[in-house]
Order: C-alpha cells, then sequence, then structure tokens
C-alpha cells in the first residue's frame, strides 16, 4: 500500500504532456509528416528510402485509408529523419 501511495505521489508530481483523442497510429503518422515536410522530404522520396511504394506513403497520410506504419517501417522512417523511433511515439501514453 504504501509503495503503491509514494508511486502515486511521484507521478502525479510530474508535468504530463497529456494528449487526448488521437490513436497511436495517428500521432506516429502526424510525427513523419511533420519531421519529413520539414526536412523537405516528399512523400515519393521517403517511399523510395524506405522501399515502399510512392502510394503507400500517401495512403498512410490520408486519414480515409486503412494502411498504417509497422515497426520496422517506422525504424526505417528515423532512419531517413535522422532521429529515434523513439522520437517518433508520443512522449506519454495517450489517453
Amino acid at each position: 500500500m504504501y509503495k503503491q501511495q509514494r508511486c502515486e505521489q511521484f507521478f502525479s508530481s510530474q508535468s504530463k504532456q497529456v494528449i487526448v483523442g488521437k490513436t497511436i497510429e495517428e500521432y506516429v503518422i502526424d510525427e513523419v509528416k511533420r519531421r519529413r515536410t520539414e526536412l523537405g522530404i516528399s512523400q515519393a522520396a521517403l517511399a523510395d528510402y524506405i522501399n515502399v511504394s510512392r502510394g503507400f506513403i500517401g495512403a498512410v497520410e490520408n486519414p480515409k485509408q486503412r494502411a498504417k506504419y509497422n515497426l520496422q517501417l517506422i525504424n526505417e522512417i528515423a532512419k531517413v529523419l535522422k532521429c529515434s523511433p523513439r522520437d517518433l511515439l508520443p512522449p506519454e501514453p495517450l489517453y
């Protein structure tokens, strides 16, 4: 009981950025797109770098499509964007 209370006190005292209303897939897609456009990398160029079809990136970035990045692609994308795969994930759990 005491450990649980200490743990709750510790975490409640930490400042957290709470992201509400997005799925983790949407968060990753938005973060990849944000970083990609900041670096001036087109959808076609990203597709070529990670060895997927050019239409796949467009399908992933289109919210009406069901295409998503898997962990292997997130790792390859991180190499292209010169960041850690961790940087493409939310800093805190999504609610």
